[in-house]
């Protein structure tokens, strides 16, 4: 493990730490750590905050940015991808559908409790823009030039297992189209999986 690979995973470890903190178990000197760290901030991995402890002048910390996400493998996707491998093995394309629409009506639920309190569409759409950004999709709601209502995710955390297992996706479209089934159409305009750089629902009231 390199310098930099060390100071990056202590800081992971330890959330915030001062040079010296770091530079203890690696056997440098502030100085030296420093550098690396500074080096690392112009990259955008770490940045460094001022906190107080006693008395005296702060305490510069060092922490992690979401840029060194980077720096650790997720392995989330992997594991995803070997669910959906073994489910099929094991259960056969039948039983993956299940688990697909068993996961769907758990996200209407979900998303039907999220959206009940909001009257309009737009304040509905908001809400779920909301949930689904929790999520981790990264959720908007906007209007088109001709006026017309999207629902926008601008990132897919489950980008790799819809390319495995197309039917998340479609399953996920049903969801929305379900959700306001009652109050307006829902289609998608734009999508990941076929090379676009988000997802886009049209939402279209109905009369």
């Amino acid at each position: 493990m390199t310098t930099r690979e060390t100071i990056l995973t202590e800081l992971k470890k330890h959330g915030e730490a001062r040079a010296d903190e770091l530079a203890a178990p690696l056997g440098l000197t502030p100085m030296a750590v420093r550098q690396h760290l500074y080096q690392l901030q112009e990259e955008g991995a770490v940045d460094c905050i001022s906190k107080a402890q006693g008395r005296g002048r702060p305490a510069k910390l060092w922490k992690l940015t979401s840029k060194a996400d980077v720096y650790f493998p997720d392995t989330h996707r992997d594991l995803t991808l070997d669910l959906i491998d073994s489910v099929r093995s094991i259960m056969g394309e039948e039983g993956l559908e299940k688990l697909l629409v068993h996961r769907s009506e758990k996200q209407l639920r979900q998303y039907k409790a999220a959206t009940k309190s909001s009257r309009s569409l737009k304040d509905k759409l908001a809400a779920l823009a909301h949930e689904r950004s929790s999520e981790g999709y990264m959720a908007d709601v906007a209007e088109n030039e001709a006026g017309e209502l999207l629902f926008i995710e601008n990132h897919c955390p489950i980008c790799e297992a819809a390319k495995a297992c197309s039917g998340l996706c479609s399953k996920e479209l049903s969801v929305f189209q379900d959700l306001f089934n009652e109050i307006a159409e829902v289609e998608r305009s734009e999508h990941m999986i076929a090379g676009a750089r988000r997802c886009a629902y049209k939402v279209t009231p109905k009369p």
